[in-house]
């Protein structure tokens, strides 16, 4: 039986009181798929009470909600994305691998990347997806992990998506996707068996970038109206509280000079 009006109020409540008590970074562990709201409570869901009045990201439809975006062409233009790769060296396989088109294919196939509730917001996610793939990948140098193939990333204990004999699930494409549990999905989502083929990643361009706008649109999205080092910690929180103080403050740089590129204040709470 389909929830009452004032049970869906009771509902989403409870939902801000939990929250309120567990603080920030219990709100960063509700993924929202691309096709999902945030609410204003953190929480993802389709309906009214997720993607009206206050929904922070996704496809939101009430007043404050995010839509509103600057075309991605027209702020990665050709002069942006190759200037990223030109501070690469001459014999990165990246440089020849990642391009913009790839990119821009990519991006089309999540029309609500750099989605926010403004323009600024919307320069504010870009800027924060080149930080952090200028990062991972060396300014576009890297197209898998070093050292990746010493690793397997298989989390045995993830019976849900099962690790294929002889395959290692390490890093690879500009965020670098890894474990078992990041390419089954990814996978099954853009078409390819992400276990049995996770090189598909490291061969397709187009392949590589839908994989990791996949990963950002269920894992960092939702968390951009936090600031940056939230985006930080969705990614790599091993880096936060210490663990890599000069990898936190890297990508913060790049971001930083990225959204001076695009005329638009960076905002508080870089760091995680």
């Amino acid at each position: 039986m389909a929830n009452s009006p004032m049970i869906t109020f009771l509902a989403l409540g409870l939902a801000a009181l939990l929250l309120s008590a567990a603080g920030p970074a219990a709100a960063q562990n509700f993924g929202c798929r691309s096709n999902e709201c945030c609410s204003q409570y953190g929480y993802c869901g389709t309906t009214k009470a997720y993607c009206g009045k206050g929904c922070q990201s996704g496809p939101c439809s009430g007043s404050g909600g995010g839509t509103t975006g600057v075309p991605v062409e027209s702020l990665v233009t050709a002069a942006f994305f190759n200037g990223i790769k030109s501070q690469a060296g001459n014999g990165c396989a990246g440089k020849s691998f990642y391009t913009r088109q790839s990119f821009l294919d990519g991006a089309r196939a999540n029309p609500n990347f750099g989605k926010g509730r403004s323009n600024d917001d919307s320069k504010r996610e870009i800027a924060t997806f080149f930080a952090h793939v200028t990062h991972e990948t060396g300014h576009f140098c890297y197209i898998e992990e070093i050292s990746g193939a010493s690793k397997d990333y298989c989390d045995e204990k993830n019976t849900q998506w099962p690790c294929s004999a002889g395959k290692g699930y390490y890093g690879r494409g500009p965020l670098q996707l890894s474990w078992n549990y990041n390419y089954g999905p990814a996978g099954k989502s853009l078409g390819f068996d992400g276990l049995r083929n996770p090189e598909k990643v490291a061969q397709d361009p187009v392949v590589a970038f839908k994989a990791a706008l996949w990963f950002w649109m269920n894992n960092v999205h939702q968390v951009m109206p936090r600031g940056f080092g939230a985006t930080t910690r969705a990614i790599n929180g091993g880096e936060c509280g210490g663990g890599n103080s000069a990898a936190v403050n890297a990508r913060a740089g790049y971001y930083r000079d990225y959204c001076k590129k695009f005329g638009v204040d960076p905002g508080n709470s870089l760091t995680c």
